[in-house]
């Protein structure tokens, strides 16, 4: 298990974070989310072991994580750290580098494993191909199986889906978080998109003004949200007094109410409509089946 104990830290003398504490089990995925600055990614540097903490204490086990202070090289063997910036080899294969740090010795054994892997992050045509030559989202689904290459214990994801095209992000989410789960390595993803979080992220905790406003499963978060930051995370919202926060999918257009609006304009969003009205001099967005007409009058009801 890993824990974060009360950790506080800060570059100077702003704190990036403020007694941030919790646990991740083995085989657990946790999700990070938060605001551009919230210290996500400080987060993932201090239990990867990059900056030397002052106060409180990251854990893995029964070893204590520590910085450069005390390590000579920054990091640890059971830890795999994926950032934005992703350190490959240019000039060499993608084949060479996933397998760069698996054993000489056991020719067979490396290979397959190396097939393995990039099978996962879906690169079977490109095995071959020198990574200099590859597109930013390419390199990123090296970066990924190159971490997965030792079977690290804990693995750390900065935005790991960031550079690749949407049309793939799906599968390769399925792929790769079935794959950390199916080997029960713990992971951390720090994220802005809701999707690396949803139906794959056991816990989740929001970060805020460098402190931990939430934590507690996405399916959770998402029904009761508490906080609009944490509501806008999930998707477009509302604040309707008296009925508090309601998504956009919870406000129904029904034949007659008490809610009145006026239709400002229509959004397509593939499988249905954004409708942004005017309700009591504000504007609300409704999710509807079909598109409506500028200044239609509209009755809705509130579902929550």
């Amino acid at each position: 298990m890993l824990q974060v104990k009360n950790v506080t830290f800060g570059y100077s003398k702003i704190k990036v974070l403020k007694a941030v504490d919790f646990k991740v089990k083995a085989g657990e995925n946790l999700a990070v989310i938060g605001e551009s600055g919230s210290g996500k990614s400080t987060l993932l540097k201090l239990i990867y072991g990059e900056h030397d903490l002052k106060q409180g204490q990251i854990i893995w086990k029964d070893e204590e994580i520590l910085g450069p202070k005390y390590n000579l090289v920054v990091g640890y063997d059971f830890i795999k750290y994926v950032t934005q910036e992703f350190d490959l080899m240019p000039v060499t294969s993608v084949e060479e580098n996933i397998g760069k740090h698996l054993s000489r010795f056991y020719p067979e054994e490396k290979q397959k494993r190396t097939e393995e892997l990039i099978k996962v992050v879906e690169l079977e045509a490109f095995a071959k191909t020198k990574v200099k030559l590859l597109s930013g989202g390419q390199k990123q689904r090296v970066a990924i199986a190159r971490a997965l290459a030792k079977e690290p214990e804990i693995l750390l994801l900065d935005e790991p889906f960031s550079h690749i095209d949407n049309f793939q992000k799906q599968g390769l989410r399925r792929n790769v978080f079935n794959y950390l789960k199916s080997k029960n390595i713990a992971c951390i993803v720090a994220t802005h998109d809701r999707n690396d979080v949803l139906g794959f992220a056991d816990q989740m905790i929001v970060l805020n003004e460098a402190e931990i406003i939430a934590k507690d499963t996405p399916q959770n978060l998402y029904k009761n949200p508490q906080r609009p930051l944490i509501a806008s995370f999930f998707g477009e919202f509302n604040v309707i007094e008296p009925y508090g926060l309601v998504y956009a999918n919870q406000v129904k257009i029904v034949a007659q109410s008490n809610l009145k609006a006026i239709v400002k304009r229509s959004y397509f969003n593939g499988n249905s409509w954004l409708i942004e009205a005017m309700y009591k001099s504000e504007s609300i967005f409704i999710e509807h089946s079909k598109n409506l007409k500028t200044d239609e009058e509209i009755f809705l009801t509130i579902t929550k």
